[in-house]
């Protein structure tokens, strides 16, 4: 007896595209899996991530503290990064003959620091596993043809009509894919843009662009009211700020930013580890020690220089002026500067190594132990079309992997 193979149409070839078809290659073996590709090469995204070294994931075990990474979807993905998450995927890779390496902050890049590496594993593996893969396809249409059995029509744009039993959506944020999964019943969440930089309208910060702070504190407020808070690096930028702690905050703060048109303010804390008290006692003893010193001259603070100028620039503090006139209320301001700075974002930049949206289709509507539709049978999901976004450092792949692997293992059945 013949063996009735299905047919599977994957339409996105990004990196959920590619490791959903492979996953469900290597599981069902018997399964005819055809991968639609609007461009004209596959696997941009993973080709240009971290730099073109690619961020493959991030070495957090635990799924409990993972789902902490995720501004929107964490609660989701808890149940199934209990079943495929950071270590699975480096396992899957080892056995592939990809060795990864961890950097100091949990970010994993493979070891040749070269993403072609990680895209010419998936275009061997899905190669040899028989995969089709065909580009510059441009898909118009999709109709879902008969629920029982599952069957879809999909129509592309050269007017070729592919008939399929399976379709893995994952074509990112593609707005054909968000206008496929509502032909097919579902609600997408508005995309909007995350991981963004912040414009600030100030000459002076401007100047100290590539200026750099491994610590501090930001809160984000909106009309008076504090909505987020965020710990980290930050990196001075000719057009405002940019830098690992400004990325998560523009994350964790897509969805209000965009409603206030990127008009927000923004307060620093230069010195997050030390109490105002203390901050005030060390600038007290330099005012004793050193009265006759230039301030400019003498930051007692483990801060760049030319941010030290600024700050004291800031609160009328010329360059000229020496400790022994620095009068208390002149300290209070100086002390309310560096720990409760105010600067205005208007506007956003883009992080253009790894642009990310937050929005998609409703994971409402999803069954999240096989990432199968509630409303089309053999209809499936993954990657970035579903309502998730986690922070910059390797989680918006590794929600892609865990999604399209689940999504593999289920629809060969």
């Amino acid at each position: 007896m013949s063996i009735k193979r299905i047919k599977i149409v994957v339409i996105g070839g990004g990196a959920a595209g590619f490791f959903g078809a492979i996953t469900c290659a290597q599981s069902h073996p018997d399964s005819e899996i055809t991968i639609l590709e609007a461009s004209h090469e596959p696997l941009t995204k993973v080709r240009i991530s971290g730099g073109g070294r690619c961020n493959v994931t991030h070495a957090c075990f635990e799924p409990a503290e993972l789902v902490q990474h995720y501004p929107r979807g964490g609660k989701a993905l808890r149940g199934a990064f209990s079943r495929f998450q950071p270590r699975d995927m480096v396992a899957w890779l080892a056995a592939q003959g990809v060795e990864l390496k961890t950097e100091s902050d949990g970010r994993m890049f493979p070891v040749t620091d070269d993403s072609e590496t990680i895209v010419n594993c998936l275009l061997k593996t899905a190669k040899n596993l028989g995969i089709e893969l065909r580009t510059k396809v441009l898909v118009s249409s999709v109709q879902q043809i008969s629920q029982e059995p599952s069957k879809f029509e999909v129509r592309l744009k050269n007017g070729e009509v592919v008939i399929c039993d399976r379709l893995l959506l994952a074509s990112g944020s593609n707005p054909t894919g968000y206008q496929i999964a509502q032909t097919l019943g579902h609600q997408i969440v508005t995309p909007v843009p995350s991981l963004f930089t912040f414009n600030i309208p100030d000459s002076r910060l401007r100047e100290l662009a590539g200026v750099s702070v491994e610590k501090v504190k930001l809160r984000l407020q909106i009309a008076g009211k504090t909505h987020f808070e965020q710990t980290g690096a930050i990196l001075i930028t000719h057009w405002g700020l940019s830098g690992p702690a400004i990325l998560k905050l523009s994350a964790w703060g897509a969805r209000i930013l965009q409603e206030n048109h990127y008009q927000a303010t923004l307060i620093i804390n230069w010195v997050p580890d030390s109490n105002p008290e203390f901050l005030r006692k060390q600038l007290l003893a330099v005012r004793s020690q050193l009265p006759q010193r230039q301030i400019s001259s003498t930051c007692p603070l483990l801060l760049p220089r030319r941010l030290w100028e600024y700050l004291i620039a800031r609160v009328d503090i010329s360059g000229e002026d020496r400790w022994a006139g620095l009068s208390n209320k002149m300290l209070n301001q100086l002390i309310q500067e560096i720990t409760q700075g105010e600067y205005q974002i208007k506007g956003k930049g883009v992080f253009k190594e790894e642009f990310v949206t937050c929005g998609g289709v409703n994971l409402k509507e999803v069954n999240f132990k096989t990432m199968a539709s509630k409303y089309s049978p053999g209809l499936y999901f993954a990657g970035e079309i579903l309502d998730i976004d986690g922070v910059t450092g390797g989680f918006n792949f590794q929600s892609a992997w865990t999604t399209a692997w689940l999504a593999g293992q289920a629809m060969g059945n």
